[in-house]
């Protein structure tokens, strides 16, 4: 009996970084049955190079890897790579958790995982780095916001955000001047359990903050609320915004 998920063709693909061939193997004939193309490495060196040679639209990266760890893995793809990334973990430790997600991961699975949760993970973190509806560029400044592209100018060069950190911004500046709480936040990035989930929120916003330059104690664009959230205050250069 097939999964009672989205069982839809995809066009996306996918790529497996896992020590592990067996379950390699199973994933690639499972998320075949969605669709998906999926191409794999036990190897974490030849992966990157696979990835850095044909990018795919995600990929899953098990933590536990001989030679170099996920982290690592992770922090070699964000050098050169936005994709969005997966990370499995065995032990599925909380701090282990954090670590991804201030390297840049976009959501976890803790191991063993049920292959339909993998699935529901996929097509939950494909469906929120789809092109915006907000499809325009915003100028304020030094800042440069793309939503069609999905891309942030800091004084004319590439900020590199990711997925999580491109979100967060997107949802102040649905609402700019106003305070968007926390919760606001998570449920933009929704996917990771409460723990790391609450905690992850306030890294995202951290990062963002160091990738625009912005000083907390004299912010320019992102401005916190003590208890209550954060605001966009940057200055539009746009008539219509004004």
């Amino acid at each position: 009996m097939k999964p009672i998920l989205e069982q839809k063709v995809h066009s996306e693909s996918i790529f497996i970084i896992d020590d592990d061939a067996r379950l390699n193997a199973l994933l690639t004939r499972y998320l075949a049955d969605f669709g998906y193309r999926v191409r794999q490495a036990t190897d974490p060196t030849a992966g990157l190079k696979k990835i850095e040679s044909r990018a795919p639209d995600l990929v899953i990266l098990d933590i536990m890897l001989p030679g170099m760890n996920g982290f690592e893995v992770l922090k070699r793809l964000r050098q050169f790579s936005r994709v969005p990334v997966i990370m499995l973990t065995a032990r599925g430790d909380l701090a282990d958790r954090v670590t991804g997600l201030e390297l840049g991961a976009d959501d976890y699975l803790p191991k063993p995982f049920e292959p339909r949760e993998l699935v529901a993970r996929i097509q939950a973190v494909l469906r929120r780095v789809q092109p915006s509806a907000i499809d325009r560029v915003q100028h304020f400044g030094r800042l440069t916001v793309d939503f069609g592209r999905r891309q942030v100018l800091m004084d004319h060069r590439d900020a590199e955000l990711t997925t999580n950190e491109f979100l967060a911004l997107q949802v102040l500046l649905r609402r700019p001047g106003e305070v968007v709480d926390r919760d606001q936040i998570l449920q933009e990035l929704r996917g990771m359990d409460s723990d790391a989930f609450n905690r992850s929120a306030d890294i995202t916003m951290s990062r963002l903050r160091q990738k625009l330059g912005d000083d907390p104690k004299r912010p320019e664009f992102i401005k916190t609320i003590w208890g209550a959230g954060y605001a966009f205050i940057g200055k539009s250069d746009d008539p219509q915004d004004s």
